[in-house]
């Protein structure tokens, strides 16, 4: 047994080492939102025109989402301490590279690269997790993990204003990239010293798969890029991408049982969706981030251009929901080996009844007071939120085997990343087209949050279908270690 598949013998070690793990993630997807309030920092320091705007916030997201699966499978066959690593310093560097752009072009092709090094680094954190954990531990594990998701993604706005209001507003926008270079060099020198050294699997010889690489990365590029453009690119043509996509798709699951039928490894184990915790735990996060990334998204915009908040009062405003999320992310780390999926219906429920009381106060509160009075039910969405994507972790990678974490969680992410990019372009349509038609931002978006709540539905509509079929709860880590057996066997 290698020293990486037993875990560090001090107990405290490895937790130390999935702190430096969590740290580094939450810089990675802190950066997918802190960019946002610095936008116009940006344009007046760079005089950049309006599509490098855009790129240096979807161009991230997207190249983040083409690294998700290969560096999940790599860290699989190579180790995930050196995928980890190696994605670490070059986030490292690429965001001192975009801090001292001296253009609105350079800046663009740092952030691409910065993104592709964040996707390196994410599925490395659930893959080290499986590794290191079982049972009950790891519910805890994925509990911390889900919380930096949901802070991460809650307070960047909230980041990006307060580095603006420290560092001033014409060179201010480049401290949202410097703040990651000290935090990236002590994250990488307590890595260095406390990561499992050896690789994760008996496989680590084999190939990477190049042709599967490249089939499933021009598909997830084809689904995203209509989506992330979804503003820059008028017109219908652009849809055009979703039948090339599923032909790509098509193609590479084709490709990949080829690989599997002639004994070679695959990038993606498709015997991985025959489990249904997986397939469906899958699916369900990629529907749930459709529905709950919008909220932010139209919800500061709506603060800031029409209810005369600043960068910093709009983050401040959005705080409630991470508060929450955060907090009761960590305590369903603990409740999910009891109560299973009923756990993700009760938050996507609570989550539900939340976004519902914001649409109320949005319809009752006068003026600027908006912000101030939906801090209640934003709590209440928050406190859902964190019920939902670290239980959803847990059960969804329960019985994917240690050595296919990478590449599973990889594929998990990914959704992640596409569910968000569609909700955002199909949310921020309705909010746009109806302020455009109409010229009521209320009822704009009162319009874009009913679109979130009926994303959310549909979610909880599948967490409920599996719930009839299946518990898994209380006997988790039996299955988890049968599962297993039988695998090894």
């Amino acid at each position: 047994m290698t020293t990486e598949q037993a875990g560090p013998a001090p107990d405290d070690r490895r937790w130390r080492a999935l702190a430096v793990s969590l740290t580094a993630g939450f810089m990675t997807l802190l950066d997918t939102s802190i960019v946002n309030v610095a936008l116009p920092s940006m344009e007046r320091g760079l005089h950049a025109d309006e599509a490098e705007l855009s790129w240096v916030v979807s161009g991230y997201a997207l190249t983040f989402g083409l690294a998700l699966v290969p560096a999940g499978r790599l860290g699989d066959v190579r180790g995930r301490r050196e995928v980890f690593l190696l994605g670490l310093a070059l986030f490292t560097l690429t965001s001192a590279a975009c801090g001292l752009a001296p253009n609105g072009a350079w800046l663009v092709l740092f952030r691409l690269l910065q993104g592709a090094a964040g996707g390196m680094v994410a599925p490395q954190t659930s893959g080290l997790i499986q590794q290191l954990f079982t049972g009950e531990e790891r519910a805890r594990a994925f509990g911390m993990m889900a919380s930096v998701i949901a802070t991460s993604t809650a307070v960047g706005p909230l980041t990006g204003g307060l580095l603006l209001h420290a560092a001033g507003a014409e060179d201010g926008w480049r401290w949202v990239f410097y703040v990651n270079v000290p935090i990236g060099v002590v994250a990488f020198a307590a890595a260095l010293r406390l990561f499992p050294r050896h690789p994760a699997t008996a496989d680590r010889h084999d190939g990477l798969d190049l042709p599967g690489v490249l089939l499933l990365g021009a598909s997830v590029l084809a689904v995203m890029l209509p989506f992330v453009q979804e503003q820059q690119w008028p017109g219908r043509r652009k849809w055009a991408l979703l039948p090339l996509a599923a032909l790509l798709l098509a193609a590479f699951w084709a490709w990949e049982r080829r690989q599997t039928r002639r004994g070679r490894a695959p990038l993606v184990d498709l015997g991985l969706f025959s489990l249904r915790s997986y397939s469906l735990g899958t699916l369900l996060s990629l529907v749930y981030f459709g529905g709950f990334t919008t909220l932010f998204f139209v919800y500061t915009l709506f603060l800031q251009n029409n209810m005369g908040y600043g960068a910093l009062a709009a983050g401040v405003a959005s705080m409630p929901f991470a508060l929450g999320s955060a907090a009761m992310a960590t305590a369903s780390g603990r409740l999910v080996v009891r109560h299973g999926r009923r756990l993700v219906v009760t938050g996507l429920c609570g989550v539900s009844v939340g976004l519902l009381g914001v649409v109320l106060i949005v319809q009752w509160v006068p003026g600027p007071a908006i912000g101030w009075a939906a801090a209640l039910p934003l709590l209440v969405a928050g406190i859902g939120s964190g019920l939902i994507v670290s239980p959803n972790t847990t059960l969804s990678l329960s019985l994917v085997p240690v050595q296919r974490a990478g590449a599973a969680s990889g594929v998990l992410q990914t959704a992640q990343r596409i569910g968000s990019a569609a909700g955002i372009a199909a949310v921020g349509s309705l909010y746009f087209a109806h302020l455009a038609n109409h010229g009521s931002p209320r009822a704009a978006l009162q319009l874009a949050l009913l679109g979130s709540v009926g994303i959310i539905l549909l979610a909880l509509l599948l967490a409920c279908a599996d719930l009839r079929e299946r518990q898994i709860g209380p006997g988790l880590e039996r299955k988890e270690e049968e599962a297993t057996a039988q695998q090894g066997s």
